[in-house]
């Protein structure tokens, strides 16, 4: 509970840096996509103004695996959150002011993705096995946006759950079929270390069963797989936004007797409706 207390005070610094997020924006807290959050790093000068910052919420529901490599789904919240802007009383200027309108260039972001608890009493497939804690992970990314596409590279720490580290990778292609809705598609790439394929996908000796043999999970390429988003703004305050996302397990992933039991393809759906929240000070 240490540990998950720091990641969530940790969370708040990060979210609350000019910066823009992912798997996407916090990929819901689903296993998925990553969903996460921050706005960007630019600075330009423009004479003084009135302090203020804006920043979005997003809350909806969706599904996902019960766990790491189940075949069974539940449904669960979706919440996001991404800082757009903040403005200075000396005229300096982080990220951009209108929170429909993507930052082009260079970014610098903050990278947030949230693991529930897996708890081996409530799965038949799992008796026997040690209960793994919820998990915070908690890191930074750099991007590339154009018009017609974005590319980023995430590295997350966990707190919690696993103490490992974490790579995720995408590339998304951007198109706007009018000036309300923007579609984004593109492949996903994640990483884990071993201590995160080891938590996940490894059974120790003493979890062993006649059904389940003994595996020692190494780090690597843990999955690769694709997202769909789509968002449709329905005034200057509020919008409304849906993803869809596979993600296939591979190498350790996939080789897990975990797995076996249940299912390499991972997918997650989710929707919520988003608020733009503008504030002076």
């Amino acid at each position: 509970m240490t540990s998950l207390r720091k990641a969530a005070a940790l969370a708040f610094a990060l979210l609350a840096a000019p910066a823009v997020a992912s798997a996407q924006d916090v990929k819901s807290i689903l296993n998925a996509p990553s969903d996460y959050a921050a706005s960007t790093a630019t600075l330009s000068s423009q004479g003084a103004r009135p302090r203020g910052f804006v920043f979005s919420l997003r809350g909806g529901v969706g599904m996902a695996p019960k766990y790491l490599g189940s075949d069974e789904y539940a449904v669960v919240p979706d919440l996001g959150f991404r800082f757009h802007s903040l403005r200075l009383s000396d005229g300096l200027d982080f990220g951009d002011a209108d929170a429909w309108n993507d930052f082009r260039g260079v970014d610098v972001h903050g990278s947030f993705d949230y693991i529930g608890k897996r708890d081996s009493s409530e799965y038949d497939e799992l008796r026997g096995m040690d209960d793994i804690d919820a998990t915070v992970e908690l890191g930074i990314g750099v991007g590339y946006t154009t018009e017609n596409y974005r590319t980023y590279a995430d590295v997350r720490r966990g707190f919690g759950g696993h103490e490992g580290w974490v790579g995720e990778a995408g590339f998304d292609f951007i198109t706007r079929p009018t000036s309300a809705w923007r579609l984004s598609m593109g492949p996903r790439l994640y990483w884990g270390n071993d201590e995160v394929a080891d938590t996940y996908f490894g059974v120790s000796a003493s979890e062993a069963t006649a059904d389940r043999a003994a595996f020692d999970a190494d780090g690597g390429l843990l999955g690769a797989g694709a997202e769909f988003v789509a968002r449709y703004q329905l005034n200057r305050d509020w919008g409304l936004e849906g993803g869809v996302t596979y993600r296939s397990l591979l190498n350790d992933a996939a080789d897990s007797p975990i797995v076996d039991e249940g299912a390499k393809d991972q997918w997650s759906v989710r929707f919520g409706v988003i608020r733009v929240i503008r504030l002076n000070f």
